[in-house]
């Protein structure tokens, strides 16, 4: 694990920290081919395609969106350009099939000129 993720993780509140560990672990076992690295303060892969935030309330996933459709786009919360984000607020409402879906769908179609 890079260490600046490690602070990162090891900084946080519970139950963020519980929860940014579990996502980590959903995105290391689907990205298998990319790094997972300390970027804009946060955890990043695919060189940001996707972050890991955690935030006062909640943890939010961020996804590269260029590339996916106006109905793709729609399963993200946030009114961003290039990025937008789901949001967990407890360990329990992890939905792992979900995030590995949207993980999948945003490798497979979703452009990054800030991840190359």
């Amino acid at each position: 694990m890079d260490e600046k993720v490690k602070e990162y993780i090891k900084k946080q509140k519970s139950p963020q920290k519980e929860i940014l560990e579990k996502v980590r672990k959903i995105f290391l076992k689907t990205l298998k081919n990319y790094k997972e690295e300390s970027k804009w303060g946060v955890i990043a892969f695919a060189g940001g395609k996707f972050y890991i935030v955690a935030l006062k309330n909640n943890v939010n996933v961020g996804f590269a969106i260029n590339g996916l459709t106006k109905e793709e786009i729609g399963l993200f919360e946030g009114g961003g350009k290039t990025m937008r984000h789901i949001k967990i607020p407890s360990l329990e409402s992890i939905d792992e099939k979900k995030i590995v879906k949207l993980i999948r769908l945003v490798d497979k179609k979703a452009v990054c000129t800030e991840c190359k």
